[in-house]
């Protein structure tokens, strides 16, 4: 209708046929008024009038006869007849009604023809702009139509309204809609080539918006999928409670109970339950990362699955009990809860290298089983800085202030690093796994350096150790207590020790508080019966260095006693209690050596012949017949000293000694057997032969005190730490 607006008018004679025609240009062109609804017959009722419009709209416009020279051809009027024609009216209406349509048709939207052909063609033209050397073709109108389609496409998917989850889609929609994702991939990829050729770049423009709103789509949905870890993960880590082993219960086994699995897909099962997948939404997470890694979305396809995966591996390890602390937060906590937090490390760090991450790793190379090379890289992105997390508490472990009561912990964090770390060997990348071994090797040293000098605080302990407090009753000394009791733990980690002072002892010897390199091959030379040094581990040599500064220690202690027999019941109790724990622990007997143990069993006999000389060897020289008689003649006055003296210091021995403390009943029962074999066959003997001496009665009653069954009663009460009352006899 424009077209014949703007067309120029032709030069006509005047007439009445040309008038008319102007006059229905004119009312064509003119706009109706508001009111002017009806049909343009009903609105010219009167002729009279219409004429009279006419001649006033001749006087205010050229006619289109007017004629170069601007002269006016004379117009003749309207008749009645002719303003009213109903063919013209008719050809008007006809007219105005065909632009309208066309009007309608020009705002109507291009519907694309059969998505199979417009496919098909999508696909040729692809291949011919690969295939084609010669020059970029024309685009068809098929690339502006499976645009428009793909727009249709995610605006409904993606609706802020209603949006469609990719759960809710066919088998046969999300297959079909991944397909045509790539296919729109590969159209932006090709098309990207001509970029510089002007009729190309509106296409390029069109296509790659495409593209980014339908991997928007597919990233959203792909982070969906893997968030439903959370879901379906939760239950099963609540009834784990730290076991390694996978859960019993879940809807693939209870679907394998009805129908048995073969071995592998019993692993399948067990990785797909581990993992937190059902093999449904694994296939969608592969298919889902394919298309975003085709589309050049392989940088938000990563992120969105370390994201994922990352959160769901924190949510585990807080589910096993890991917290994060800062260093300064592991150094200020108090022993016993430190103690607990790294018995609970070590089993989430066995855990998590163990039975997490292989899953974790075969996980990355199902989802991403296309890209062997993005699944190494994730994965090991993934578990580095998982486990340098957990390594960070083993690091702030190591640099807490040293102390004995934590070597036992350091040695359990120690061999944790040492026997997991090398598990993780087929899992990681050497990239990532010499890093990893290097900060594991870095934090161990730290461990092994500490536990050195533990040993060596071990040491100046004992040297330090100079109270002059007497153990009552000559018991066992705490220290040596303590100190057995350390050295019998710390031998059953020998293993472990021995490769702690073999790799660590000549960087911590320089700057222990010996200040000098201990001579531990002159030390086994004293210790041996033959002349040959006895070639000893350095944890062996530790140890022997320990145990001779606590006998150093013990024998310096007992001179602190006055009674030189309560001097010898201290050694006795202090040797034997040492000889015992080293002969219950096959480790320590190991260490120590049949021969220390046979040199320190001599000195406890010397010991125990000491004390027998000292209490029982002056009891016993009553009772010799060594100036009793005289010319034959038993001198009576001597024989009562005797039986006095005898009787006297009986009462004293008993009374004292049986305030002492032997707490081994074995060395208890040895030392009454001894000083019963040793005073009853001697005193019974005097006994006999003197008794009838005195005159029966009140005499004998007075100085025979004990009979032989007496002295073994009272001997039998020695040692037990309680007195009784003296000079009962038995009955």
């Amino acid at each position: 209708m424009d077209a014949e607006k703007d067309k120029p008018h032709v030069e006509k004679s005047p007439s009445f046929d040309s008038k008319t025609t102007m006059d229905d240009d004119s009312e064509k062109d003119k706009p109706l008024p508001e009111n002017s609804h009806t049909d343009i017959t009903n609105t010219k009722t009167e002729p009279e009038k219409d004429n009279v419009n006419d001649n006033e709209n001749d006087k205010d416009r050229d006619l289109p006869g007017d004629d170069d020279n601007g002269v006016k051809n004379p117009s003749s009027p309207k008749s009645p007849s002719d303003a009213a024609d109903p063919n013209s009216e008719n050809a008007l209406d006809s007219e105005i009604k065909e632009e309208k349509e066309e009007e309608k048709e020009e705002e109507k939207p291009v519907l694309p023809p059969d998505l199979h052909k417009i496919v098909e063609e999508i696909d040729q033209f692809i291949s011919q702009l690969i295939d084609d050397t010669t020059g970029p073709p024309d685009l068809p109108i098929s690339v502006e139509q499976f645009v428009v389609l793909m727009e249709a496409k995610i605006e409904d998917y993606d609706s802020i309204d209603t949006p469609v989850k990719w759960g809710q889609l066919s088998a046969e929609d999300s297959s079909s809609f991944l397909g045509n994702v790539n296919r729109v991939s590969s159209l932006s990829k090709t098309l990207s080539k001509f970029s510089s050729d002007y009729k190309y770049a509106y296409s390029i423009n069109r296509v790659g918006g495409v593209l980014q709103r339908l991997m928007s789509y597919v990233e959203e949905e792909f982070k969906s999928l893997l968030e439903d870890y959370k879901i379906q993960d939760s239950d099963p880590s609540n009834n784990k409670n730290g076991d390694t082993k996978p859960p019993k219960q879940s809807p693939p086994n209870q679907e394998s109970d009805q129908n048995p699995p073969t071995e592998s897909e019993a692993a399948d099962q067990e990785h797909n339950i581990i993992s937190g997948y059902s093999d449904e939404i694994l296939s969608d997470l592969i298919k889902l990362s394919d298309a975003m890694i085709a589309g050049g979305y392989e940088t938000e396809c990563f992120q969105a699955y370390l994201v994922a995966r990352r959160n769901a591996l924190e949510e585990r390890l807080h589910q096993l009990g890991f917290q994060k602390h800062s260093m300064d937060e592991v150094h200020k906590m108090q022993w016993e809860s430190l103690e607990r937090e790294i018995e609970s490390w070590i089993k989430i760090f066995k855990q998590v290298a163990t039975v997490y991450f292989p899953n974790e790793r075969k996980l990355s190379d199902s989802v991403f089983s296309n890209h062997s090379l993005f699944s190494e890289t994730l994965f090991g992105s993934l578990a580095y800085n998982v486990t340098i997390q957990l390594l960070n508490f083993a690091e702030a472990v190591g640099l807490t202030k040293r102390a004995q009561e934590k070597l036992f912990k350091f040695i359990d964090t120690y061999e944790a690093l040492r026997d997991t770390v090398p598990e993780m060997d087929a899992l990681f990348a050497e990239e990532w796994l010499v890093e990893l071994k290097t900060e594991a090797s870095i934090i161990r040293s730290r461990l092994g350096e500490a536990m050195i000098l533990i040993f060596n605080e071990l040491e100046n302990s004992i040297r330090g150790d100079s109270a002059k407090n007497q153990v009552p009753g000559g018991a066992v000394h705490p220290l040596t207590k303590y100190t057995m009791n350390y050295l019998e733990f710390a031998s059953s980690y020998r293993t472990t020790l021995e490769q702690v002072f073999r790799e660590h002892q000549k960087i911590e010897r320089a700057d222990s508080a010996t200040g000098s390199e201990y001579d531990y091959t002159s030390q086994a030379q004293n210790v041996s019966s033959g002349s040959e040094a006895v070639k000893q581990s350095p944890f062996q040599a530790q140890v022997i260095k320990v145990m001779d500064l606590m006998d150093a220690n013990v024998e310096a202690r007992s001179k602190l006693y006055k009674d030189p027999s309560l001097s010898s019941i201290f050694m006795m109790n202090n040797g034997r209690y040492i000889l015992k724990k080293i002969r219950g622990s096959s480790e320590l007997n190991a260490l120590m050596g049949d021969t220390w143990y046979r040199k320190k069993s001599s000195d406890l006999r010397q010991y125990h012949k000491g004390y027998q000389r000292e209490t029982w060897g002056k009891l016993l020289s009553c009772l010799t017949q060594e100036g009793l008689t005289v010319n034959g003649k038993v001198m009576k006055p001597v024989l009562k000293e005797r039986f006095k003296s005898f009787n006297a210091m009986f009462d004293e021995i008993h009374k004292t000694q049986s305030n002492w403390v032997v707490g081994d009943e074995q060395l208890q029962s040895e030392l009454r057997v001894s000083i019963s074999n040793m005073v009853i066959p001697a005193y019974r003997s005097f006994l006999g032969r003197y008794a009838q001496t005195f005159t029966p009665g009140r005499q004998t009653e007075k100085y025979v005190k004990y009979q032989a069954e007496d002295i073994e009663t009272n001997i039998d009460e020695l040692f037990d730490g309680t007195a009784t009352p003296m000079g009962r006899k038995k009955p």
